[in-house]
């Protein structure tokens, strides 16, 4: 049940993002918005925080996550430090993309990790 919630989060506000930045041409027109950023920003804090409460079990299974990206980008946004334009760039079109697909990957391989009773 545990995975399965974290699962669900993060696919969540990963979605979140990418709806979120998907009609943005590029980096300057989020970065010029600043209601969406926040926004943005609160989602990614989110699934950064969440990746850090993965199950050994999970964390196993997706060694191919860049870690240190997530940590990096928590470390900026849960800090505040400034400027992290590159840190939520990057998030945007590599850590998202690339968790989403391999979450997904796994709960296709292993459903039984995500089930409500596992």
């Amino acid at each position: 049940m545990y995975q399965r919630s974290i699962y669900e989060i993060l696919m969540g506000t990963g979605q979140a993002v990418l709806t979120l930045t998907q009609p943005m041409q590029d980096e300057a027109e989020l970065f010029a918005s600043p209601l969406t950023l926040r926004a943005v920003e609160a989602q990614l804090l989110i699934m950064a925080h969440t990746l850090g409460n993965l199950t050994p079990l999970l964390h196993e299974r997706l060694l191919a996550v860049d870690w240190r990206g997530w940590a990096a980008l928590h470390e900026c946004l849960s800090r505040g430090i400034s400027p992290r334009r590159e840190e939520i760039w990057y998030a945007i079109q590599a850590l998202v993309p690339q968790t989403l697909a391999m979450l997904a990957d796994l709960r296709q391989q292993r459903p039984e990790w995500f089930e409500l009773g596992y």
